[in-house]
């Protein structure tokens, strides 16, 4: 049977993807779970800092493809979770360096040793995607309440049909509630209705995330942060749990109808 692959997209830059791999795989991780997360956005790598990982990486995703070394050697162990690994995207400039097939082969050599493999997309819709795509059991997509990303997440959620990777699971991340309850900001629910596709959780906007993400330390791990126990709920629902979305806007949970949970 082996890991559940879980693919992180978007199709805008800038809406919480790599923030949202990183709490994800800390969360399922936290649960006992052997996780790797790979970033497949080569030329631009992040993943490394948000877990606080930057100065211990010598191989890269490239490396692996191209046979300079093997997988594992490019496995960095986490600090804090022993059975929480990452595979860096390379600093190389050529991202024609890993095909989709090159991506199948090494989730599938990963698949027997893990639980879970999370990959980070690169934003967009270019061969980067189609590589971040392509070994996915599970796809979700990131969406900021604006009109400009909810259009971006509609075009992504149509390729992603395309390449018969569907039905995507949404997570609407950045919230602000005062700014919804103002009229200045899309609600969930019309995002929801705009996308048409289930949702798996809402992260509200939490000042905390940015400190968190320089500090390397995934905010997942701070229970007070709202931002971090949504990270978790997200996390238990992809494992099949049924959680109730929380609630945001101070009136009941009125999202709790879209709490589902990926099979």
């Amino acid at each position: 049977m082996g890991a559940k692959v879980v693919t992180i997209t978007s199709g805008k830059g800038g809406v919480g993807k790599t923030t949202t791999t990183a709490n994800l795989a800390v969360a399922l991780a936290s649960l006992g779970y052997k996780v790797t997360c790979m970033d497949s956005d080569i030329g631009l790598r992040n993943l490394d800092v948000v877990l606080g990982l930057e100065n211990r990486i010598v191989y890269d995703l490239v490396d692996v493809v191209e046979g300079r070394c093997r997988i594992r050697q490019a496995m960095i162990r986490d600090k804090k979770f022993p059975e929480l690994y990452l595979i860096p995207a390379a600093q190389t400039r050529d991202k024609s360096a890993v095909s989709p097939s090159d991506m199948i082969r090494l989730c599938d050599e990963l698949k027997p040793d893990m639980d879970w493999v999370i990959i980070d997309s690169p934003a967009g819709i270019e061969r980067g995607f189609k590589n971040a795509i392509a070994p996915a059991d599970v796809v979700l997509v990131i969406t900021n309440p604006e009109v400009s990303a909810v259009r971006d997440a509609d075009r992504i959620i149509g390729l992603i049909e395309a390449e018969q990777k569907g039905p995507a699971h949404l997570i609407i991340n950045r919230l602000n509630p005062a700014l919804v309850k103002k009229g200045d900001m899309l609600t969930a629910e019309d995002v929801v209705n705009l996308l048409a596709i289930d949702l798996l959780g809402i992260v509200p906007e939490d000042e905390n995330v940015v400190a968190s993400t320089n500090r390397g330390t995934p905010i997942v791990l701070e229970t007070h942060s709202k931002a971090g126990q949504a990270f978790m709920n997200i996390a238990k629902r992809l494992n099949g749990d049924e959680i109730p979305l929380m609630n945001l806007d101070g009136k009941g949970n009125i999202f709790s109808i879209f709490g589902k949970r990926t099979k």
